[in-house]
């Protein structure tokens, strides 16, 4: 089953966030890195991507810059600010409240095997 993009938007940027957190990247390893780790289930469209990280900069939760081209194409690296981390963990604990709410939601009481 693959995951609609309607049941993660509003979390791009967190995903994005995420896979900033520890290292700097760029988007083509970012979309790769989520596609993977959502074993083939969700990939970001690349308007999405971008758009994103538009916003992300724009807001001060990251920074960019182009790479060195001797290493073969011209990449634009996106690193996480410490303004960004502290949206992130702000963003995660608002994610965990929207979960708690809608499992209580959706609860029928009703066992999985039943």
């Amino acid at each position: 089953m693959t995951i609609t993009a309607d049941l993660i938007r509003g979390h791009t940027e967190t995903i994005i966030l995420a896979h900033l957190y520890n290292n700097e990247s760029y988007g083509y390893k970012i979309n790769k890195a989520i596609q993977e780790k959502s074993g083939g289930k969700y990939e970001l469209k690349e308007a999405t991507l971008y758009g994103a990280f538009r916003r992300l900069e724009e807001n001060g939760y990251i920074s960019s810059y182009w790479g060195d081209e001797a290493t073969g194409a011209r990449r634009r690296y996106y690193n996480i600010t410490p303004v960004g981390r502290d949206f992130f963990k702000d963003c995660c604990k608002e994610w965990e409240t929207a979960k708690a709410l809608i499992n209580t939601l959706i609860d029928t009481g009703v066992k999985d095997d039943e």
